[in-house]
């Protein structure tokens, strides 16, 4: 999935229609109300995160519309794997690096946030395995990366249920981000 057009970050965007966002960090659900006034600060894997009234809260790549955007087209994958029945691994990977913190422009892969993901064959379907840390465990958003996580990877090929566990052990710590993340966010 490619990131959406958007309109320049500077100006503020009247909302267009009322639609749902979610508080960040709290996790709380808030309707934004047809003509208020935001400022985007990221829009990244499909979702867009804005400022309102001095708040950041993440708009869902389907309510997209109330900033003038037009949703994300999904991604047609086609691999060798498709007509085996098997998991592509890489296309696992490169769904989930479309998966972005809400905060920080940075895909959750390169975050150090994906702990392991595992792929079993078994009779009933294709499962894949996740676990998933979060860079603060009091963050409230982590249901909603969830919710993302899963959405994205059951349009991979031959995939018949994802399961995403959070977890807490060990700590996320920013050693754990890649050095392409690191040099980006200035914490190398």
């Amino acid at each position: 999935m490619d990131n959406i057009e958007v309109p320049d970050y500077r100006n503020p965007i009247e909302l267009l229609h009322d639609c749902e966002a979610i508080l960040i960090p709290e996790g709380t659900k808030i309707t934004l109300e047809k003509g208020m006034a935001v400022f985007i600060t990221q829009a990244l894997g499909g979702s867009v995160t804005v400022n309102v009234n001095g708040n950041l809260a993440r708009i869902s790549e389907q309510d997209t519309t109330a900033l003038g955007m037009k949703p994300p087209q999904l991604k047609q994958y086609t691999s060798n794997a498709e007509n085996s029945g098997l998991i592509d691994d890489e296309v696992i990977w490169e769904q989930l690096s479309t998966c972005y913190d809400p905060e920080i422009p940075i895909n959750i892969v390169e975050l150090g946030l994906v702990y392991r993901c595992d792929v079993f064959y078994e009779e009933t379907g294709n499962r894949v395995e996740i676990d998933l840390t979060l860079t603060a465990p009091g963050c409230g958003m982590g249901p909603f990366l969830v919710d993302d996580i899963v959405s994205k990877i059951r349009q991979v090929p031959n995939v018949s249920l994802v399961d995403v566990e959070l977890v807490f052990d060990p700590p996320w710590s920013q050693e754990m981000m890649s050095e392409a993340a690191r040099l980006e966010t200035g914490l190398y």
